[in-house]
């Protein structure tokens, strides 16, 4: 009889942990959809006093975007010309992964989607959804939060 209660109790045990972990997968399944997931939170931008520093004039070429942190979250500004900034939040509006830039496209290194540093557009998916805009002016040769 004791031979047949271990037995019962292994396989009672063995089952509750198979359906545990499955009930786990499925949960973890529904919570990574793609675009929902992650974009949320993403696509917030980083809220900032007016007046915070995001980078200096002189440290962003003309047409080229540089990876910079705005109240500790990462963030991407891009000179459009000699005395005009525009910045995005750098966090990918498909899985929430941290863009790179490249001249004036911003690249996800995870899936691929690519992004336009002067408009924060997307153009190329599997991302559907633009990047937030970051207000930013242009003033004593620094870029700063508006």
């Amino acid at each position: 009889m004791s031979d047949e209660t271990t037995t019962r109790r292994m396989v009672l045990t063995t089952a509750v942990a198979a359906a545990g972990a499955a009930a786990g997968t499925v949960a973890l399944a529904a919570c990574g959809d793609g675009d929902a997931g992650s974009k949320a939170a993403g696509s917030q931008p980083p809220s900032t006093a007016p007046g915070t520093v995001v980078a200096a004039l002189a440290d962003v070429s003309v047409g080229q975007a540089k990876s910079v942190t705005v109240n500790g979250h990462p963030a991407i500004v891009t000179r459009r010309s000699d005395h005009d900034a525009v910045a995005f939040s750098a966090i990918c509006t498909h899985e929430g992964c941290t863009l790179v830039p490249s001249g004036e496209d911003l690249n996800c290194p995870c899936h691929r989607s690519q992004f336009n540093a002067l408009t924060g557009a997307v153009q190329r998916g599997p991302a559907k959804a633009p990047l937030s805009a970051i207000p930013v002016k242009v003033d004593n040769g620094k870029i700063v939060t508006t």
